[in-house]
């Protein structure tokens, strides 16, 4: 007989794995990429950074509009298509960014690539993880995240050795190539339809219950104010240049930030099965606003201290979230649930980004829209701690 030890693993686990290296690349090449390219794009092109920064959040705003046909689309036919489908369209807009010489082309390339945002990122993958789970669905979902987790630790400073060995336009192509290769096939020959969801064995709310309880307007502000984090994210490349950093010490530093997700996920996210949620949940929260002090107010190493904090509370988040939505309203909508809640957050991501950038232009300085960052982090302490004391199970659905 066959040892256990070595026995094939099961689909569902090496579904989660295949998701796991392909969100790994996805995010690495079609989001965290990104900010090594705001200087050399600046220096070539003249772009000022809040134009640059505006078109990764008309991606956002994009990536919200399409969540919730998306969502609805995954809650009855899947995952295979979608993914695959926009990994073939990342691919090839990453290769027209490559090329783009004029603005308004910038900016429509960019409102495509939410739509592939929308097809390839955490949502699909969450959905498909969820609906293949249920007892296991935390560990199922932290196996993703931890190996996605480390993107930006990955693509962050490969992205500035091939921005600082090739032209920035020759970096996007090797970036395509390995998105290609590593995402497409893997969605086509591994994802399966969904199993039929058991309503008698895990009872779910419809949309629209869930949309009308109290519980989900507490935590649309709270992850709305949480959201804006984002664009701390995003300029944390050029911050860090501004503050004297060469680009590929800074792109080290701001890779990190993956890291210290993976951490926060082992860390901070098993606590929700020990400790009251709404303590856990304001713990994790409460990381980003005492990070960005740290990072304005602290000292030469604050940087690392920073991504400890910051890191480790964005990492944790990405697991707790999606767990709690399934938690509180079951798994049968979950897709559609958690992409409405999505539309609210990624209008809130959008304005990250930009609104960084501008402040940068007019101030020329990060500083002020990083303690407005803060400011909002801690309102989204208050707000996730009550929306979880007020919340009601899914069982409670007929």
């Amino acid at each position: 007989m066959t040892s256990p030890a070595l026995r094939r693993p099961s689909y569902p686990w090496i579904l989660v794995l295949t998701l796991g290296l392909t969100e790994t690349v996805s995010w690495g090449v079609l989001y965290y990429a990104f900010g090594v390219f705001v200087e050399p794009m600046q220096a070539e092109l003249g772009w000022s950074r809040g134009e640059i920064g505006g078109a990764f959040s008309l991606a956002l705003i994009v990536l919200a509009l399409a969540g919730v046909p998306v969502g609805h689309w995954l809650d009855r036919r899947g995952a295979r298509l979608l993914m695959t489908a926009g990994s073939v369209l990342a691919v090839a807009l990453v290769v027209l960014w490559s090329q783009v010489r004029d603005l308004l082309v910038f900016y429509l390339i960019w409102a495509l690539m939410g739509v592939a945002w929308s097809a390839v990122l955490y949502s699909p993958a969450f959905a498909t993880v969820t609906a293949f789970f249920r007892e296991r669905r935390t560990e199922a979902l932290t196996v993703v995240t931890l190996m996605a987790g480390l993107a930006s630790t990955i693509f962050l400073p490969l992205t500035a050795y091939l921005v600082a060995a090739l032209p920035w336009r020759d970096a996007l192509l090797v970036l395509a190539a390995i998105l290609a290769i590593t995402t497409v096939l893997p969605h086509a020959l591994v994802l399966r339809p969904p199993p039929p969801h058991d309503q008698a064995a895990e009872p779910s709310l419809d949309l629209g219950a869930a949309l009308r309880h109290a519980s989900f307007r507490w935590l649309v502000l709270a992850q709305v104010c949480y959201a804006l984090g984002v664009g701390v994210a995003i300029h944390l490349v050029p911050y860090l240049g501004s503050r004297g950093y060469d680009i590929r010490t800074a792109a080290t530093i701001a890779g990190l930030v993956g890291a210290m997700q993976v951490v926060g996920r082992l860390a901070l996210a098993p606590l929700e099965r020990r400790l009251p949620l709404p303590a856990v949940l304001a713990a994790v929260y409460l990381l980003q606003p005492l990070g960005i002090v740290v990072l304005l107010l602290g000292p030469a190493a604050a940087p690392y201290l920073f991504v400890v904090l910051f890191g480790a509370g964005r990492g944790a988040d990405t697991i707790l979230r999606n767990t709690l939505v399934a938690r509180l309203y079951g798994a049968r909508r979950f897709a559609s649930i958690a992409a409405v809640l999505s539309l609210f957050v990624t209008l809130a991501q959008a304005a990250g980004p930009v609104g960084l950038g501008l402040v940068y232009d007019a101030a020329g300085s990060y500083e002020p829209g990083l303690w407005v960052v803060a400011a909002a982090s801690l309102v989204a302490v208050g707000a996730v701690t009550w929306g979880t004391r007020t919340a009601a199970p899914a069982s409670s659905s007929s």
